[in-house]
């Protein structure tokens, strides 16, 4: 059981995730690590993140509806693989040993940094490549196969899962970022939701500190939002990489 000073780290921890997802994305990469440093177990932590920071998702998406006007063909194809990849994601958690679970854990952490460390090149070239459709490998079809594989991820751990949404859209899509990036809030938000669903039924969830941390990324985000002028995401952002590069050596050598 937590006591009230560990709630008060995971509350902070939760509210720094949630401003970190609103200007930089990476959030998980702070709280995550917080909750085994407390002592709970590595599958239960995960569990336990991915519930608590639904919310954050929820509200990115709903900030961004605007710009998802005639994206109704396109999201009635890719919600579908977003929820059962989150779903296959959560389900194969499930079914990772903790041990198992814990000897990938530095992987993922410095798989989540490099993606989030590549995060500014590929908006950069989005921006560049401005609406130049490419019909290479990927059609409008084929699409779908990229989005699942990246929903079970998405599912099973989910940190650096949108900038492989972002990658795969970019290279499929005729448009702009910004409708890239509400078209990715959304399937964000079906992965995360489909996985919190599977996981509420479980007995991983350490619901006390999921309750206190959907608080603190509410808060978070809105801070976030508040803030957003202020800082520069691309300095967060390194800032996020350098925390997350740091913990997977931890994980690795401890």
């Amino acid at each position: 059981m937590l006591n009230e000073y560990e709630f008060v780290a995971i509350f902070l921890a939760a509210v720094a995730a949630g401003g970190v997802n609103a200007l930089a994305g990476g959030g998980t990469l702070i709280s995550f690590p917080v909750l085994t440093a407390l002592g709970i177990l590595p599958v239960a932590a995960n569990i336990t993140n991915t519930i608590a920071l639904c919310p954050g998702y929820f509200g990115g998406a709903v900030a961004q509806s605007g710009d998802l006007k005639s994206q109704g063909k396109i999201l009635i194809a890719l919600i579908p693989a977003s929820i059962m990849g989150g779903l296959a994601g959560g389900i194969l958690l499930l079914n990772t040993g903790e041990k198992a679970f814990d000897e990938i854990i530095p992987y993922l952490i410095l798989f989540a940094s490099v993606l989030l460390a590549l995060q500014s090149p590929l908006r950069k070239w989005l921006v560049k490549r401005g609406g130049k459709y490419s019909k290479g490998l990927l059609t409008r079809i084929w699409i779908v196969i990229p989005i699942a594989i990246a929903a079970v991820y998405g599912g099973y751990f989910g940190a650096g899962l949108s900038v492989i949404f972002l990658a795969v859209l970019g290279l499929v899509l005729d448009d702009s970022l910004t409708r890239l990036n509400a078209v990715k809030q959304v399937l964000s938000l079906s992965v995360n939701i489909s996985a919190a669903i599977y996981f509420m039924f479980s007995d991983q969830v350490v619901w006390a500190a999921a309750v206190v941390m959907s608080i603190g990324a509410l808060a978070g985000g809105a801070l976030g939002g508040r803030i957003a002028g202020k800082i520069k995401p691309d300095t967060l952002r390194i800032f996020v990489v350098i925390i997350g590069v740091a913990v997977s050596i931890i994980y690795f050598i401890k």
